[in-house]
């Protein structure tokens, strides 16, 4: 099947079923698999051109609800903590789009970019993970919360516990978010969560994933927040910000009518399809998942695609 707006020719069943692989495990984590989707498109597809981050985006907006649906069904979105992050990223996702537009239509200027972006991302992590024990709070309530639901499986013909799942809010203010998560408290400074989103929102705007994917490492890594607890939340502000960012890039487009700057809609559609069944797949796994083998799943693709483009990059200079 030839795609006429990017330039790929694909079989219809390929895009979705790599979407549906690429969320069903990104997901557990708040990623919604647009952060390795890009790279599939770009260098399995060939597809370089602007619109590639565009078509990312449409691809977060059809695949994403299902997974977020499934987090408030669970009562683990922390609403406070998605408000803040959609209220940083959105006006940095537009940034960020504009910059990729005029600064970094060059796909090899682009993933020198991607590959630095990823690097220092899984870098963080890897080391956090490492050292271990240096956010005891959020491992304490992620084990509890792991007991809870092994109690749960074990004993299927009962009843779950009432709020097994939930989150439960304690503070949401111009200054502080304070939440409760399986007998833990976790404070965030709003005004640094919101700066930290806007920086984001800037990078995930040039990279085509709404800057929701990147920041869900950040708060786990940086901020020290149960994983159980932030997926909902970066997947709501990536769907949100996506919104906002394939709209900006259809909007722009006939102003660079030297390039192809709007998104493929059929294929980000296909690619959506699949992503929509990974997402809700992933989110109702990620309870039965220990948050250490989440997190280490995370790192080692984000190292992986960060190789592959920058290994790349040396090779050809």
């Amino acid at each position: 099947m030839h795609f006429p707006a990017s330039g790929v020719e694909v079989s219809p069943f390929i895009p979705p079923l790599v979407a549906f692989a690429i969320s069903s495990f990104t997901s557990a984590g708040g990623v919604s698999g647009a952060i390795l989707l890009l790279p599939f498109q770009m260098s399995v597809l060939g597809f370089t051109s602007p619109a590639v981050s565009a078509t990312n985006q449409l691809f977060n907006i059809v695949a994403i609800p299902s997974g977020v649906a499934r987090y408030i069904r669970e009562g683990r979105m922390v609403w406070p903590l998605t408000w803040v992050v959609v209220a940083g990223t959105l006006p940095g996702v537009l940034i960020g789009a504009l910059v990729r537009v005029r600064w970094l239509p060059d796909p090899d200027a682009f993933k020198v970019f991607a590959g630095a972006v990823l690097l220092y991302i899984g870098g963080r992590m890897a080391r956090d993970l490492i050292r271990g024990g240096r956010h005891s709070s959020a491992e304490a309530a992620e084990e509890r919360f792991r007991q809870t639901v092994r109690r749960e499986r074990e004993q299927p013909a009962t009843q779950p516990e009432a709020g097994a799942d939930a989150v439960a809010v304690r503070t949401f203010s111009l200054t502080r978010i304070s939440y409760e998560f399986h007998g833990e408290v976790f404070h965030i400074a709003t005004p640094g969560i919101f700066a930290l989103a806007l920086l984001v929102g800037i990078v995930g705007g040039v990279y085509g994933i709404g800057g929701g994917a990147i920041i869900a490492p950040f708060f786990v890594a940086f901020l020290g927040l149960p994983v159980y607890t932030v997926a909902g939340a970066a997947l709501m502000g990536t769907f949100i910000t996506s919104v906002a960012g394939v709209s900006f890039y259809q909007a722009i487009a006939p102003l660079y009518p030297g390039l192809t700057v709007a998104p493929d809609w059929p294929l980000g559609l296909l690619f959506g399809l699949g992503g929509a069944a990974g997402m809700y797949c992933g989110a109702r796994l990620q309870r039965h998942l220990p948050a250490r083998a989440i997190k280490w799943m995370l790192v080692a693709v984000i190292l992986f695609v960060a190789a592959k483009y920058l290994l790349g990059i040396v090779a050809l200079l």
